[in-house]
């Protein structure tokens, strides 16, 4: 039997009879991908058939790695992208609004955010108010890792491709200019990937999802003239693990320092908008 969310509309699907927002909130699925071709008429009148486009998840949270990812599914390898970005209870939540623009900005299919509160487990300074952002580099893992943060949001973002049906899922995490998260090394990626394989319904009927780290091996120089070749405004995108409800950046936590690196070794103008004057040594 096969499953029933691997499907969808075939006008759903590929624009014959479609209209915005007809499937968005769990409409069932009535036929196969596989077998979608429905005929539809351009603008000179004349029938054609449709060509249809790999779809796609793609994590957005509103930050500069992520924002890249999103241009590289949307604009390079033309998924059909859905963004989805999590409100988990950040400290730093400008990074939502960030997201949505860069949503738009992208061309996202949609755009998602989800609702969890990770904050009432603790264990992190941006969900702990009572835990301060380090503004100096220390050793072993920082206090600004959520624990099991990416296993979290990439479990809920597995489960909506399932929905859609769709053929990937995109993550920005990054095992080069990082802050030694645990849940960003490529070990972690590919121990959820072999889980994937073996929780949905699509992997056991021969069609995984397949997991998509583009920027894993890049470092955040790379990442910045990757983005800017992609037309990414890094101008609205949030870093800062301190940005205020505007989105200007402390200019001092981890996350700052390694953007400005990034823009340094690049060789291109920091676009951040900051706070206050910041220590360019």
């Amino acid at each position: 039997m096969r499953c029933r969310h691997a499907a969808r509309c075939c006008s759903r699907r590929c624009g014959g009879g479609w209209s915005p927002g007809s499937w968005r909130n769990g409409s069932s699925p009535t036929a196969s991908r596989s077998a979608c071709r429905c005929s539809s008429t351009n603008i000179s009148g004349a029938s054609s058939v449709a060509i249809e486009r790999q779809r796609a998840v793609v994590l957005l949270s509103g930050g500069m790695d992520s924002a890249t990812c999103l241009a590289l599914a949307a604009r390079r390898d033309g998924c059909e992208s859905h963004a989805l970005s999590f409100d988990y209870g950040q400290r730093h939540r400008a990074e939502l609004d960030a997201a949505a623009v860069v949503a738009r900005q992208l061309g996202a299919r949609e755009h998602r955010i989800m609702r969890i509160d990770l904050g009432a487990l603790g264990g992190s300074a941006l969900t702990d108010l009572g835990i301060a952002v380090p503004e100096v580099p220390g050793d072993g893992i920082p206090v600004t890792y959520v624990p099991a943060r990416n296993a979290v949001f990439l479990s809920f973002a597995l489960a909506w491709a399932e929905v859609l049906d769709a053929d990937f899922l995109y993550s920005g995490v990054n095992a080069v200019d990082y802050s030694g998260y645990p849940d960003c090394r490529p070990e972690f990626i590919a121990a959820f990937q072999a889980m994937a394989n073996l929780a949905t319904c699509r992997a056991v009927e021969g069609r995984p999802i397949v997991l998509r780290t583009p920027l894993m091996s890049l470092g955040k120089a790379e990442i910045i003239r990757l983005g800017s070749g992609l037309g990414v405004d890094f101008a609205a995108t949030v870093s800062c693990y301190q940005a205020d409800a505007s989105g200007a950046a402390c200019g001092a936590c981890d996350a700052c320092r390694l953007r400005q690196a990034g823009f340094a070794a690049a060789g291109l103008p920091d676009v951040t908008r900051y706070r206050g004057p910041v220590d360019s040594g």
